[in-house]
C-alpha cells in the first residue's frame, strides 16, 4: 500500500483527529450544491422576471487569486514574500502556537478544504496535522518546503527519550530548518516553483519576488556572521529549552551543550537524571544563559537556571511575534535571536 508522500506513519489517530475527520466530511457535504427549494408558486414567475439582468445579483464576489495556506507564522511570512499581491496567503497556526502540538479547530478544517495549495515545513514538524491534510487534499496540493535540505538526525540517546515520550519526529529528524537563513533560500525556491505551477499566469511575478527575497536572505546570512564574530568560539555555548536551534548552530559555529527538554519536540518530558546531567554540563563548560522560545513554558528552564546561577533569555522559536512585536517577520525573527545569542554569551 502506497503511503501519502508526507505521511509520518503515526502510531494511531487521536480521538480529536477522528472527530475532525468526521467534521471535514460534514463540511464537504454542506458545501455540495443544494437542490432547489423554490416553492411551486415562485417557480411560475413570468418570462420577464426570469430574464432580469445578472448585474442585480448580491452574491459576494469570489477572489480569482490563488488561495494559499501555510502552517506556521514563520512559513507564512516567507510565502507572503514570494506570493506578493498575486495570491491570498493565510496562516493556519496563530502567533505563539507550538507547531509540535497544535490541534486544529473546525474553522481550520474549512480553511484547509478551501486552499489551492498548503505549504508545510515537513520533516515531521506538523505530525498532528498531516493525517488531516492528507485526508482533505490531494497530494499535489501539499508542498513540504524542507524536503531536499540535509537534515540533522538525533543521536541514539535523543531517539530513546523521544520514543519514550511518543512525540518523536519521523526517524529522529530535526525539523527546525528555518533557523538557518540559507535553508530558507531553498524554501523560497520551492515555494516559487509550486506557486508558478499552480498559477502559471503569475509565474513571472512569483519568480521575480523570489529572487528579490533570496537576496534579502543572503544579506541576512552575512549580517548574522558579522554579529556572531563578536563572540569568541569558546563562548558560543548554546543551551535551549529543546533542540530547536541546531541548524543555526551548525551554520554559525555554535556548540550545543544540551537542552532542557531532550530531543526535537517540546512535547517531550525530561527525567530528573536528564536535568541533573544538563546542570552538570552547564557548570563544567561555563554556559552563561539558557535561551527559551516563545512557544513553550519556561518553568523547567527557570529551575535549571536557578540551580546553576545563570540567566534565562527569551527568544523566538516556532512562531513569529505579533505584528507589533519585535519579531513580526522572518528577517526580524533571525535578527532578534542573533542579538539575544550574542548578548547572552558575551
Amino acid at each position: 500500500m502506497t503511503e501519502h508522500p508526507f505521511s509520518l506513519r503515526p502510531r494511531g489517530l487521536r480521538p480529536w483527529l477522528l472527530w475532525l475527520a468526521g467534521l471535514f466530511i460534514l463540511v464537504a457535504a454542506c458545501a455540495a450544491p443544494a437542490t432547489s427549494t423554490t416553492p411551486p408558486a415562485a417557480s411560475m414567475a413570468s418570462p420577464a422576471a426570469s430574464t432580469a439582468s445578472p448585474a442585480t445579483s448580491t452574491a459576494p464576489a469570489v477572489s480569482a487569486r490563488l488561495q494559499v495556506l501555510a502552517t506556521t507564522t514563520i512559513l507564512g511570512d516567507v510565502v507572503k514574500n514570494v506570493a506578493g499581491e498575486a495570491a491570498d496567503v493565510r496562516t493556519l497556526l496563530p502567533v505563539n502556537a507550538d507547531p509540535h502540538g497544535f490541534q486544529p479547530t473546525p474553522a481550520d478544517v474549512v480553511l484547509i478544504s478551501q486552499a489551492d495549495l498548503v505549504f508545510v515545513n515537513g520533516l515531521g514538524l506538523e505530525e498532528l496535522l498531516l493525517p488531516l491534510l492528507a485526508g482533505a487534499l490531494p497530494a499535489h496540493k501539499i508542498v513540504a518546503v524542507s524536503e531536499g535540505i540535509e537534515p540533522i538526525v538525533a543521536h541514539a540517546a535523543e531517539d530513546a527519550h523521544e520514543e519514550a515520550a511518543e512525540h518523536d519526529h519521523a526517524e529522529g529528524i530535526d525539523p527546525h530548518t528555518w533557523t538557518d537563513p540559507t535553508h530558507v533560500i531553498l524554501w523560497t525556491q520551492v515555494i516559487a516553483a509550486a506557486l508558478a505551477a499552480a498559477d502559471p499566469a503569475q509565474a513571472e511575478r512569483y519568480q521575480a519576488n523570489a529572487r528579490a527575497y533570496e537576496q534579502t536572505l543572503r544579506d541576512l546570512d552575512a549580517w548574522v556572521q558579522e554579529q556572531v564574530a563578536q563572540v569568541p568560539p569558546a563562548q558560543r555555548l548554546l543551551v535551549s529549552e529543546h533542540a530547536v536551534f541546531a541548524y543555526f548552530a551548525r551554520r554559525y559555529g555554535f556548540t550545543q551543550v544540551g537542552t532542557v527538554i531532550p530531543g526535537f519536540s517540546a512535547l517531550a518530558e525530561p527525567s530528573a537524571q536528564d536535568l541533573a546531567a544538563l546542570e552538570d554540563a552547564i557548570r563544567q563548560v561555563g554556559v552563561r544563559a539558557i535561551f527559551v522560545g516563545n512557544t513553550v513554558n519556561p518553568r523547567l528552564a527557570e529551575r535549571v537556571a536557578a540551580d546553576t546561577g545563570i540567566r534565562v533569555i527569551p527568544v523566538y522559536s516556532g512562531s513569529l511575534s505579533a505584528a507589533d512585536g519585535p519579531a513580526s517577520t522572518y528577517v526580524a525573527y533571525i535578527r532578534y535571536n542573533t542579538h539575544a545569542f550574542v548578548a547572552g554569551m558575551n
